[in-house]
């Protein structure tokens, strides 16, 4: 589980605890079914944080997928590639660097909340847009809001070396990562495909 995710399911076990302690004699049988629903729904926020270890494929000039979820838009044109990954409540929420190099800017937009599917978002929702220095050009990556994901945190700042692979953020609750390459990254992806942050490969750097 993710440092920040750590918190979150707390109040809901102590709830689901309180309700026990206070009701388990009680004929009405409805706040135990209450006390067992908010503790699995606890469950569940354990599992939006899971933060499962992942192979990182080795070899020079590989672009690594850097979120868990569904390819919704693809430009495979040669001058500006770029690729929109949708992630969906049940997707691993921590967020991967797809090469190596090092960290040129992190921007913070503020904006709005749209779905994250929709076409818009990745223009006026808000956003932190980062920057990698490569060997091969700058390559840009946008950890998008949602509508229901209202927070995106990026770890690392100007200046720190990543690694392919390496975790390198995390945004709340529904989301999408935007990728842009530059120009001659041949990308090995295609509509609706399912990737794994840190672990599929989408593409090669010029």
């Amino acid at each position: 589980m993710t440092k920040e995710g750590a918190i979150f399911p707390i109040p809901f076990y102590i709830i689901a605890i309180i309700l026990f302690v206070v009701f388990h004699r009680n004929t009405n049988i409805t706040y135990l079914y209450l006390s067992a629903g908010v503790f699995y729904f606890g469950l569940i926020i354990m599992l939006f944080f899971r933060d499962p270890d992942r192979k990182v494929p080795e070899g020079e000039k590989l672009v690594i997928s850097p979120a868990d979820g569904k390819v919704i838009r693809l430009d495979g044109n040669n001058d500006s590639p770029s690729a929109s990954i949708f992630l969906a409540l049940y997707n691993v929420h921590v967020n991967r660097s797809p090469v190596d190099g090092v960290i040129k800017s992190v921007t913070h937009h503020p904006g709005k909340f749209h779905a994250a599917f929709r076409s818009e978002a990745m223009k006026e929702n808000q956003r932190n847009e980062v920057e990698i220095q490569t060997s091969n050009g700058i390559v840009r990556m946008h950890q998008v809001t949602g509508a229901l994901a209202r927070r995106a945190i990026f770890y690392k700042r100007p200046g720190e070396r990543v690694k392919a692979g390496e975790r390198v953020g995390l945004i709340r609750f529904g989301s999408r990562v935007d990728l842009f390459l530059p120009s001659g990254t041949k990308l090995d992806l295609s509509l609706n495909r399912r990737v794994r942050a840190g672990e599929t490969v989408i593409g090669m750097l010029p």
